[in-house]
């Protein structure tokens, strides 16, 4: 058999299966698991039977039984997933710190920035990144994008002034002097 047609029989083999297990392996789970994660997990499972195919039984009937254990094993992992986060939230809540008010201040300050700097375009993060964080001249972070560095001295202007729109327009108003705000 020819690459083509083997690829098609898989596809056709996994094809049947899917239709003749799909609503009984997801009726399985959604009596353990209920309707809320049961399609992730029968699609998990389904996942597990294409990568592993040709392992699996020839017989319907078998292979739909290999589903429900892996089905099932996909259930176990997904509680025991849920299990460790809620274990993470109740340590996180039982460690989170009281803040002083300056420490909340300063959160509140980054939250902020954080929210400005996702809503600038693009090329004004690129030119702040520059001038910030790779800590280049006007004429070398000019050269990087292949203009001026009057024309890059502008572009860093416009792209402040904007970050300083989003900031006032942040419900904490932040305060940011620093190397962000200074031109």
């Amino acid at each position: 058999m020819s690459t083509p047609e083997i690829k098609q029989n898989r596809e056709a083999r996994f094809s049947r299966l899917y239709e003749l297990a799909y609503t009984d392996v997801l009726r399985f789970i959604q009596r353990r698991a209920g309707p809320d994660h049961a399609e992730d997990i029968v699609h998990e499972a389904f996942l597990a039977a294409w990568r592993r195919l040709d392992e699996l039984p020839i017989k319907h009937e078998d292979a739909r039984a290999w589903l429900f254990a892996t089905a099932r094993n996909c259930l176990l992992n997904n509680q025991r997933g849920q299990a460790r986060q809620g274990a993470l939230a109740v340590r996180i809540a039982a460690r989170t710190p009281i803040y002083t008010d300056a420490e909340a201040e300063l959160t509140h300050q980054r939250i902020d920035l954080t929210s400005a700097w996702q809503r600038l375009r693009p090329e004004y993060q690129e030119v702040l990144a520059m001038t910030i964080w790779e800590d280049l001249s006007s004429s070398q972070a000019g050269q990087v994008l292949g203009i001026s560095s009057a024309a890059y001295r502008i572009r860093l202007h416009r792209a402040r002034k904007s970050l300083r729109h989003e900031l006032d327009a942040s419900p904490f108003p932040a305060h940011l002097a620093g190397s962000l705000m200074t031109e």
